[in-house]
């Protein structure tokens, strides 16, 4: 069966429409959606199979997957990492919501949930209403990476249109929120004594630090 396709515009997202995806994640769903940067593929960080599942459209193993966790804000992050020091916290206040990946070291709840050996792992809050408010209404963070596209000039897949014919078959739901970007988020390494970009993207830390 073909993936719905849902309109949400992010100015104003109907809660019905929000419900509707909120309710595919809860039952282990695939869903791809927009962020502040570019359409990201994502489901429940509790569901095993559905990360499995993304793994395998991205045709990578579990634990070689780089995948972010999606949160609404930074009151739960603490659940996922160890303790962040001051200043990286102060950093993270200024820049989130917003177009940055923070690497922070994983607590050992991490591990067990991707099934992987990482670490370490990504917090992103993007600036973006549609992800956040599918994160606020499902009650916890969904896992997140990238979709990218073959195109040898673009990187990443910007027409949800596109989009959704490219993965209607793979997926179940692809959210249209409009035109995403072709920059994906600035990778910030939190992990060692210095705050160090590994990829910079959308946004400015510079102005942060």
């Amino acid at each position: 069966m073909a993936a719905s396709f849902i309109k949400i515009y992010p100015e104003n997202p109907n809660p019905r429409e929000v419900n509707r995806v909120v309710e595919v994640l809860r039952r282990g769903g695939v869903v791809i959606y927009p962020t502040d940067t570019i359409y990201g593929i994502g489901c429940d960080i509790y569901n095993q199979k559905a990360i499995e599942r993304i793994c395998l459209i991205k045709g990578v193993k579990p634990q070689k997957q780089n995948f972010s966790f999606i949160c609404y804000d930074l009151s739960n992050i603490s659940e996922y990492t160890r303790v962040v020091s001051t200043p990286v916290f102060k950093v993270m206040k200024k820049a989130l919501p917003g177009p940055f990946t923070f690497i922070l070291d994983a607590n050992n709840k991490v591990p067990k949930l991707l099934h992987s050996k990482k670490k370490t792992v990504g917090i992103r809050i993007p600036d973006h209403s549609i992800p956040r408010i599918l994160v606020k209404e499902l009650g916890q963070p969904i896992v997140t990476t990238s979709i990218r596209d073959e195109d040898d000039v673009l990187e990443y897949s910007t027409d949800p249109e596109l989009i959704y014919e490219k993965y209607k078959d793979l997926v179940d739901v692809v959210i249209d929120g409009g035109y995403g970007n072709n920059v994906a988020s600035t990778v910030v390494d939190c992990t060692g004594d210095e705050i160090e970009i590994l990829r910079q993207g959308q946004g400015d830390l510079e102005e942060m630090l």
